[in-house]
């Protein structure tokens, strides 16, 4: 009431942005929506009969897609729960959409614990997404009009949400690199996608929100450039200008099954070349011994 000016009591109709806006937010995120699509349409598939919406919004709490049943269709539409419905909390108060994007983790918010009295009727469980630099670009919200909800079935929701849009933030994630080897960085104290983009250097060029928190690469925007094998505190890998001639030996050596002419030619040197170059670095022209000191 103090913050954004709202009554609880207010019984307007929920805020839309103007057809040209939404497309243009859509437009803005359209490969992110590609990407969400069929994990929005895999959750609506397990929570669609229960009389539940599956909604997707974007940074601001802008309805960027949805999917519900038909039939629950000018219920939903109603209330607001649909593309172009403005969900943040300057326009709704507290809210399941709004407070998951102002206090920036997932919620529940049932029933009455909704600030305007019109939303009371609703159940909402919410999960924020974030982008490849880190930042908050989505909330994943699971909506119920069902008066029998209980609060035990919305924790069961909440949990696919949480996990549906870990999935999306990692789909979204790699659609951001598609040339980089991406490596799932595994954390005991971290739910959330933990991914790491790296180049054909060994230089990470990208993480998950959770994966520069992890491993201190910085919370938004661009990381600091550091080599992959730094992070997990391993010493062989390549270091020093005779490591990476090794280690590129070795590849080229392996992508040619053993074969040092075709090897050669893969790195641009003669094969009398590569073969003084191999008895230097203590290589052997056995596949089975590449790797041999």
């Amino acid at each position: 009431m103090l913050k954004h000016g709202l009554d609880p009591a207010e019984r307007r109709v929920p805020e839309r942005v103007e057809e040209a806006e939404l497309r243009q937010r859509q437009v803005g995120l359209e490969q992110f929506l590609q990407v969400a699509a069929p994990k929005l349409d895999q959750l609506f598939g397990l929570l669609g009969h229960s009389g539940c919406a599956v909604l997707l919004t974007d940074a601001e709490g802008v309805v960027l897609d949805q999917r519900c049943a038909e039939g629950d269709a000018p219920i939903f539409e109603d209330w607001g729960l649909w593309q172009g419905a403005d969900w943040s909390e300057a326009a709704e108060g507290t809210n399941g959409i709004g407070t998951c994007i102002a206090e920036d983790r997932r919620v529940i918010i049932h029933r009455n614990e909704h600030f305007l009295a019109r939303n009371t009727a609703m159940s909402c469980m919410d999960a924020p997404i974030y982008g490849a630099n880190g930042r908050i670009m989505a909330a994943l919200d699971v909506s119920s009009a069902r008066s029998d909800q209980t609060e035990a079935f919305n924790r069961l929701i909440g949990a696919m949400v949480a996990q549906t849009a870990r999935q999306i933030e990692a789909d979204n994630f790699r659609a951001a690199y598609p040339r980089a080897r991406i490596i799932y960085a595994d954390h005991d104290e971290s739910e959330a996608a933990m991914l790491l983009a790296v180049d054909s250097d060994d230089i990470v060029v990208g993480a998950t929100r959770a994966a520069r928190k992890a491993f201190s690469l910085g919370n938004e925007a661009a990381i600091r450039p550091v080599p992959a094998s730094d992070l997990f505190g391993r010493e062989d890998g390549p270091r020093g200008f005779e490591k990476a001639e090794r280690a590129a030996v070795i590849r080229a050596l392996a992508r040619a099954g053993g074969n040092v002419s075709e090897a050669a030619r893969a790195l641009g040197v003669g094969r009398a070349t590569l073969y003084r170059r191999m008895n230097r670095l203590g290589l052997y022209e056995s596949t089975g011994d590449l790797s041999q000191e």
